[in-house]
């Protein structure tokens, strides 16, 4: 995430798709009131929460956006996905295809919604822009939300197979000891918060590179095991587990939630109308990333695979230790993405002169990570709080607000009946999503604690 350093432009950048005319202009007369809340300070402060710096016109090239965004698709998904495919059983393998295909059109609805105004910089905006004021604060509250969760489950991520890596393990500081998980989680936190510092997206675009080679280089280092190793293909598993079904699709929908980002990504661009090209590059990559390791895990471990597959592999295997090294490059990478919006929005509204602004910045990210390292100790189930986070809001911040919002924007007769129709059933189907998976995921949280 990339924050913007000044007032947002009143002109979107060169490269961005204009609006088009039968869109913008009879929607802002229909909307004045859009026009006015440009000048409103929250607003104003929502835009530099999404936006990027580019006091010199420079943006993100279209490879580093690709970049940007196979890294926020892909990620500790991939090593959930074995799970998620041995709760819902092998046919929900098409829903992991249905949601994919679904994410990658709500986020094609975001780019237009966009579109549809110069005022619209980032997420809070689309909201604003369609339901007012109330429409800010829930895109804001879930898309914060999200992020922050995702935040808390890489950390827990880390302790978890760094614990396997390096098992008893322990630290004494005074008579405080610390060991195993909670000692890797607080050791992972310290080494992550220099990245958080960075503001800028091109810059991070380097980090995101390593982020997505690292996703590939787990799908091999778990192939390598099966077939190398010794572990073979032995699980044969279920067809279809009907009870399951909740958390599959909570989990497969989280591999898919990047969309809390996408407007950042999309303001990132220098060419920003080509961003649609970008989502479909990156579903697609992301999709067959997300397959493969969801099959070749599952015929590995069957019904026994774990919440991160990683921790079903053979110990003292160099392909076991280099998947479980190359694990921990993911959360390094997207840490500072997902957190970055979330500390930029606080920033803004604590900032009491210029001068501190460095300051305030370094502060309010130290204290954001250590508030997460708090959060992952306390609640340390990987696959149940990652449910959880797919379940509830990613669905809402991914399928639901983006449909709501498109036809509330556009309207029903500039829509179209088949897409009117095709947006109908997203929003049935991830209402559906949210209320079973979250009411499963609580309960198992709730069980293991």
């Amino acid at each position: 995430m990339a924050i913007c350093a000044g007032a947002a432009p009143e002109h979107p950048p060169e490269g961005r798709s204009a609006a088009r005319p039968d869109f913008e202009q009879p929607l802002l007369q229909a909307r004045g009131v859009v026009q006015a809340r440009k000048q409103d300070a929250a607003a104003e402060r929502d835009h530099e929460a999404q936006c990027t710096p580019q006091g010199d016109g420079d943006g993100a090239t279209f490879v580093r956006t690709c970049f940007n965004g196979l890294n926020a698709l892909s990620g500790v998904g991939l090593l959930s996905i074995p799970y998620a495919l041995a709760e819902g059983g092998w046919l929900s393998l098409v829903l992991l295809l249905a949601v994919a295909m679904i994410c990658c059109y709500t986020g094609v609805l975001l780019q237009r919604c966009m579109a549809a105004s110069p005022s619209v910089r980032g997420y809070p905006d689309i909201g604003a822009l369609a339901f007012g004021a109330k429409g800010r604060f829930v895109a804001s509250a879930f898309l914060y939300a999200e992020l922050y969760l995702v935040a808390i489950g890489f950390l827990i991520l880390e302790g978890d197979n760094l614990d396997k890596l390096f098992p008893g393990t322990s630290l004494r500081v005074g008579g405080l000891a610390v060991s195993g998980k909670q000692l890797f989680v607080v050791l992972v936190a310290v080494v992550i918060l220099p990245t958080t510092w960075l503001r800028n997206l091109a810059v991070l675009a380097y980090v995101s590179a390593s982020g997505v080679l690292a996703s590939v280089v787990v799908v091999f280092c778990v192939l390598w095991a099966a077939v190398v190793d010794g572990v073979g293909f032995q699980g044969k598993g279920r067809m279809l587990n009907v009870s399951g079904l909740p958390t599959a699709l909570g989990l497969y929908t989280f591999c898919y939630c990047g969309h809390a980002i996408f407007p950042t990504l999309c303001n990132s661009m220098k060419q920003n109308d080509k961003f649609s090209k970008v989502l479909v590059i990156c579903f697609v990559a992301c999709t067959v990333n997300y397959g493969s390791m969801a099959i070749l895990g599952y015929l590995m471990y069957g019904d026994d695979v774990k919440s991160q597959v990683t921790l079903n592999l053979p110990e003292g295997k160099i392909s076991s230790k280099l998947a479980i090294y190359t694990t921990l490059v993911n959360p390094f990478s997207k840490y500072a993405l997902m957190v970055t919006p979330v500390s930029t929005a606080i920033e803004e509204r604590l900032l009491a002169a210029g001068n501190k602004r460095r300051s305030v910045n370094v502060l309010v990210r130290t204290l954001i990570v250590v508030s997460t390292v708090v959060v992952a100790l306390t609640v340390p189930f990987f696959g149940h709080l990652m449910a959880l986070v797919g379940s509830l809001l990613s669905v809402v911040a991914s399928m639901l607000l983006p449909c709501i919002c498109y036809l509330k924007i556009f309207g029903l007769t500039r829509c179209g009946r088949a897409e009117t129709s095709l947006i109908a059933a997203i929003i049935v189907l991830g209402s559906l999503v949210a209320a079973t998976g979250t009411y499963s995921s609580l309960k198992k949280i709730v069980h293991e604690l």
